[in-house]
């Protein structure tokens, strides 16, 4: 079961999700429904809905890159140490995601706003699950398990 905490300080949030806590928990839940491989785990992240500003301070502070980007993720294990750990453990804290409203904003008109949202947490999240698009073939893997989860979104 995948448990995510949810944390806005940007309250410009609540102008396009009532209760952005909720929401995501709502949408979680139809992933856990869904998805045999968690059922007898409890796999906990962090998700941080932010704006520019503080996205591009964490992405200056982390990864050297004074820039604003969409979605951060952190994990806190690669693919091989998180699959022992799953083996190995019930619980387990994999990382954090953090979203920038700014950028869901921006984006082309076309795709609605929690579409939009629900694209980069579910990419944050795969990032954590130890998934990255360095090379090709990981892009492929990694757009397979995110497609997978945006399945059960909808």
């Amino acid at each position: 079961m995948i448990r995510i905490n949810t944390i806005s300080n940007y309250k410009a949030w609540y102008r396009y999700i009532k209760n952005p806590s909720n929401y995501i928990e709502n949408k979680v839940n139809k992933i856990n429904c869904n998805l045999k491989e968690y059922k007898k785990k409890t796999i906990f992240c962090t998700l941080l809905l932010s704006g520019s500003n503080e996205i591009k301070r964490l992405n200056k502070k982390f990864r050297n890159k004074n820039n604003i980007t969409d979605v951060l993720s952190f994990p806190f294990y690669n693919k091989r140490v998180l699959k022992n750990k799953l083996r190995k453990e019930k619980e387990i804290y994999i990382g954090d995601i953090i979203i920038n409203l700014n950028k869901i904003k921006n984006k082309n008109n076309k795709i609605s706003f929690k579409s939009e949202l629900n694209k980069l947490w579910v990419h944050g999240l795969v990032h954590l699950f130890g998934y990255d698009h360095k090379k090709d073939k990981d892009f492929y893997k990694m757009r397979k398990m995110e497609k997978k989860l945006l399945s059960h979104l909808y």
